[in-house]
């Protein structure tokens, strides 16, 4: 037998050790595979409880987008163009993109809050348009198409409401008989969209150069804290 003798009596030879570490490494690699297959097998079960979970969100979040089930009842650019034609209001559009943060952040806290919600719904047709969206829009004659550049590419509406100026969120305020549209671009916290939002609705924008500066002298907003008795 291949052993070697030392005062403390056998040690196994080299070729013993080898045979050991084989099947060592064998058996740690086992237990490593077995390890991560569970892992995977978890990782695939929980999958299937997430995903469904996710997509039922999605759905939910697009159904809100559109319809009357939240704060602003939403319409789409063709239903407030119909609904038009029997009673005139301006039209309100909040033209956004899917991956835009600052547009959902618009969404949350500015066009859920109470009064903005009523002052678009009362006085505005209120319109989500996405600015990637693929499908053709007719609008006084006119079609207006997707346009693919570049991994993405944008509605030639929103184009035409945001006058090239692809940049997001951008509200635009369109008037009723739609001569004039009024593109404003950037995140606007509820006091300070209110303000535009009312001005839009009251129609001082046909009042002349000096009717915003008239308008801000006589604007009392609604978000202001009243004087206390006493102070």
């Amino acid at each position: 037998m291949n052993t070697c003798i030392t005062q403390n009596g056998y040690i196994p030879s080299v070729g013993l050790i080898k045979v050991w570490i084989y099947f060592l490494f064998k058996f740690v690699f086992r237990i490593f595979k077995e390890r991560i297959m569970k892992k995977l097998v978890w990782g695939f079960v929980w999958m299937g409880f997430l995903l469904p979970a996710a997509q039922a969100q999605v759905t939910a979040s697009t159904k809100t987008a559109i319809g009357e089930e939240g704060p602003v009842h939403w319409l789409t650019f063709e239903q407030a163009i119909e609904k038009n034609k029997t009673e005139k209001r301006n039209i309100f559009i909040d033209v956004y993109t899917d991956w835009c943060g600052w547009c959902k952040v618009m969404d949350k806290n500015t066009f859920n809050e109470p009064l903005v919600a009523r002052l678009l719904n009362e006085k505005f047709y209120p319109v989500k348009f996405n600015a990637e969206q693929t499908g053709d829009v007719v609008f006084n004659g006119t079609t207006y198409k997707f346009v693919p550049y570049g991994n993405k590419g944008s509605h030639q509406l929103a184009m035409a409401l945001l006058n090239n100026q692809m940049s997001y969120p951008t509200v635009v305020f369109l008037e009723s008989d739609y001569r004039s549209v009024f593109p404003m671009a950037g995140y606007r916290k509820p006091d300070e969209f209110h303000k535009y939002a009312l001005f839009f609705s009251e129609g001082h924008q046909k009042d002349g150069q000096s009717a915003w500066t008239e308008f801000e002298k006589n604007y009392k907003s609604p978000y202001t804290n009243p004087p206390q008795p006493g102070n």
